[in-house]
């Protein structure tokens, strides 16, 4: 036998793998994002002010290099490495010479194979995120400073050419305290998006497997309506002359004047009546039930109902108690097909009942706008298999059964919007409860 396919539980490895990478993939992408977008937003706005200083000074040549003696030269710059936050400012020219810096030790020193400097003088505005030891720059940086700096390279331009670069080594703890705010922030809120995610496409798969389930069950049901319909019709057409017959002979011999003659005919009546039922039932089950919704009295179907068994109960000594007769609600339904649910209920009560009992059937409303009709006898109930397999068609509780009875009941019961249930009683017997919207 292939074992079935388990939806939910290979959804729930698989979608928890997916949104795992789907989640930390996204969170690193965004965070990355989010540190070169507040480090370049940083960048360009000390690249502004380098700029504005420059021209308001008119400090061109200072960027060539000729005038490196000039005390002027050293004051100008000396006002941009005082610039909040900044460990180190260097300023090459186009030849990529330091022709000033905050550290003496640099100036006139040439760095070779320096890809953001390059990038840097051909107009690019560049920003790096790299340890103090990555460049052979960055030996004499204070080793009392944080071990990640901001390296900005800031283009300075004349008349839209660069004439030089100036380099600053930022530490600025807000900075980095924002950044640090920012990635939990993104952090967390990919960990709760992704579990909200994964939870919500759980329920949507649980809900389609519960679906998937409904559908199959309804399916082998309709495979089972359809072998009752053949099984129906080659009964119907088999048996039933032959048991028109048969009954017509038993009744002639109920006014025999001997009296075994006379008991023996009604038993075979009563069983060729059985058999009728039997019929009855598997075709009703078979073909779809007719009948539209209207209003109907439920006092009148239940006093139909118990009138068509009047002589059965008094017969194996079944006492009725009902206040249900007196009840003026009326419900949506059609009153035959609800009497032929009624019907069935009062047989199955009846067959519980053997060596006589009590029957007591009651109404009363239940929630909004519902009525119950409950159905009491005091035979030998319900085991817990019979409760969870009463509706299942072919499953009767019954040694003589065809269970067709509570399912055809239960199809007819949903149709009009209502619904059926069993209860086993402590004190013996068993209760069916049916509920049924009233009528507005």
């Amino acid at each position: 036998m292939q074992n079935p396919f388990k939806l939910t539980r290979r959804f729930a490895i698989l979608g928890l793998l997916l949104t795992v990478a789907v989640s930390v993939a996204s969170s690193f992408f965004l965070s990355r994002f989010m540190v070169r977008n507040l480090l370049r937003q940083d960048a360009t706005v000390s690249r502004d002010f380098v700029q504005s200083v420059v021209e308001v000074q008119q400090a061109w040549e200072y960027f060539s290099g000729r005038r490196a003696g000039d005390t002027n030269l050293g004051e100008f710059f000396s006002r941009i490495a005082a610039m909040p936050h900044v460990v180190r400012t260097n300023v090459f020219s186009t030849e990529r010479t330091i022709v000033w810096s905050s550290d003496p030790a640099l100036i006139g020193r040439r760095f070779d194979r320096n890809p953001e400097l390059e990038a840097a003088l051909g107009g690019r505005l560049e920003v790096s995120l790299d340890d103090q030891k990555s460049k052979p720059e960055h030996v004499a940086l204070d080793g009392e400073h944080p071990k990640y700096v901001v390296e900005n390279y800031l283009p300075v331009r004349r008349n839209g050419e660069v004439i030089g670069v100036v380099e600053m080594y930022k530490s600025s703890r807000a900075l980095f305290d924002s950044i640090d705010e920012g990635l939990q922030l993104i952090w967390l809120s990919g960990l709760g998006g992704g579990i909200f995610l994964y939870g919500v496409l759980v329920w949507v798969v649980l809900r389609a497997e519960r679906i998937i389930r409904a559908q199959q069950a309804s399916l082998v049901q309709h495979e089972t309506l359809a072998a009752l319909g053949t099984m129906a019709s080659a009964v119907a057409h088999g048996i039933r002359n032959p048991l028109a017959s048969i009954r017509s002979s038993a009744e002639l011999n109920l006014d025999n004047e001997s009296a075994p003659v006379r008991e023996a005919s009604e038993d075979i009546v009563d069983e060729v009546d059985r058999l009728e039922r039997w019929v009855r039932d598997l075709l009703a089950y078979a073909v779809p039930e007719a009948g539209e919704p209207e209003n109907v009295r439920v006092s009148q179907v239940l006093h139909d109902s118990l009138n068509a068994f009047e002589g059965v109960f008094a017969k194996r000594d079944i006492r009725v108690s009902s206040d249900a007769l007196q009840s003026a609600a009326v419900v949506r339904g059609d009153h035959a097909l609800l009497t032929q649910v009624f019907n069935c209920l009062l047989t199955n009560a009846m067959e519980a009942m053997p060596q006589g009992g009590e029957l007591q059937l009651k109404t009363a409303p239940v929630g909004a706008g519902r009525l119950r009709v409950s159905i009491s006898d005091t035979g030998h109930g319900f085991s817990a298999s019979d409760l969870q397999n009463a509706f299942v068609p072919r499953r009767s509780t019954k040694r003589t059964g065809l269970g067709v009875g509570l399912p055809l009941s239960k199809r007819i019961l949903e149709r009009f919007g209502g619904s059926i249930e069993l209860v086993s009683r402590a004190t013996g017997g068993a209760t069916v409860n049916v509920d049924l919207p009233i009528a507005r």
